[in-house]
């Protein structure tokens, strides 16, 4: 007899937990033992006694954290099984971020998949999402309504080449996510042939230098140094989304203001931030890309969770798909939920449990930014996570 899937997956204060094999799934608390989809730190979290992730996201983890984020480790290769308990789990890439991956539970005849953040969309820097057939799908959906269609990302990067190319005498501030969104563009970027130096807060560059050693091509991507802001008229200057707006970017010539996320679709949201050229570049899926999703997982059983839940699971009720919202606090939505890194010190890790269960106008070549309805959607404003602020290092990707 075929389990059910409150079975195999529950909820817990700590995160999703599965009793057959006594882990959980990107608990938001220290655990015994956790399997970590992908490196943002709404989803890995350090102090954990035990972790079980991609080869990617524990190195991810050791810069963030420190190698000693938790008591051991052990590496999942994609596509392989490993029994867990009573169960067997396989990582799957999710086309996220570097490292990142689907969680399958399999147990009793009934498989769940756990899908962590995913995209559809072409990323140079991360395999790309593999569909994976269950029973039970647990998906996220930080842009989980029909408003949201991400345009072509290609098409955003060059938007951004285009004003480049306009304002040879402004800087252009880029604001994006440390891990993840910073190296999808700087690889986009390379790719539409842009082969001068891409310069970096210095919050971005210990990620930066990972992908680079995973293969990643980037291209020259220096520092930047205070001294020398004011020399910088027409470069591409990458930052954490906080530092868009504070005295780190005025220092530059003239700055043009530009913020990379789905979020950007918003208007309301760009004119909030004082963003002059909105690039509307996510690594989360849009509202076509979930359903497309669902459908192609075969799923007949659908739990939603962080992001726009209800609105995803009236769709899959259209659909005669069983779904139901999960309301789990202490997850972001495209990094934004996450602290600024760069207004805090580094976070030591917690001890580990015991043994128990962000001048002229660029808007000539700015385009359209998504729908017409777009500036009518109520987006909230995402939660902040429970945990701790991450340490230095990554505004989210996201």
């Amino acid at each position: 007899m075929a389990l059910r899937s409150t079975d195999i997956l529950t909820q817990t204060p700590q995160g999703l937990y599965c009793p057959l094999g006594d882990f959980h799934i990107d608990p938001i608390r220290p655990v015994k033992r956790a399997l970590i989809t992908h490196g943002h730190s709404d989803h890995a979290r350090a102090g954990h006694r035990a972790v079980m992730a991609t080869r990617e996201t524990l190195r991810i983890m050791g810069v963030r954290y420190g190698e000693d984020f938790a008591a051991t480790t052990q590496e999942a290769a994609l596509g392989e099984s490993a029994k867990l308990g009573d169960v067997t789990v396989r990582f799957t890439p999710a086309g996220h971020v570097l490292g990142s991956a689907q969680i399958s539970i399999e147990a009793g005849g009934t498989r769940v998949v756990v899908s962590g953040d995913y995209k559809r969309a072409e990323d140079p820097t991360c395999l790309p999402y593999e569909v994976v057939p269950c029973d039970v799908f647990i998906t996220e959906a930080t842009f989980g309504l029909p408003v949201f269609r991400h345009p072509d990302t290609r098409d955003e990067v060059r938007k951004l080449l285009d004003s480049v190319a306009l304002f040879p005498e402004r800087a252009h501030i880029v604001g994006a996510y440390a891990l993840g969104k910073a190296q999808r563009v700087m690889a986009l970027l390379r790719e539409e042939g842009y082969d001068k130096p891409i310069h970096l807060h210095g919050a971005m560059e210990r990620l930066t230098e990972l992908y680079k050693s995973e293969g990643v091509p980037l291209g020259e991507t220096p520092k930047v140094v205070a001294a020398e802001r004011s020399k910088l008229a027409g470069a591409i200057v990458l930052c954490p989304p906080s530092s868009i707006q504070d005295l780190w970017s005025r220092r530059f010539p003239d700055p043009v203001t530009c913020f990379a996320s789905g979020w950007m679709q918003v208007r309301a949201r760009a004119r909030q931030k004082g963003v002059e050229l909105p690039l509307v570049i996510s690594d989360h899926s849009d509202w076509d890309d979930l359903c497309r999703t669902i459908v192609e997982t075969g799923a007949g059983e659908v739990w939603v969770t962080h992001g726009q839940e209800d609105a995803l699971v009236h769709w899959c009720t259209t659909q005669g798909i069983q779904a139901r919202p999960l309301h789990m606090l202490g997850y972001g939505d495209e990094g934004e939920a996450e602290p600024d890194e760069t207004a805090h010190p580094p976070v030591e890790p917690p001890a580990h449990p015991p043994l128990e269960g962000e001048g002229r106008s660029a808007s000539a070549i700015r385009g359209g930014v998504g729908s017409a309805s777009a500036d009518e959607v109520a987006v909230p404003t995402p939660p902040r996570p429970l945990a701790d602020p991450p340490p230095q290092g990554e505004d989210s990707s996201p």
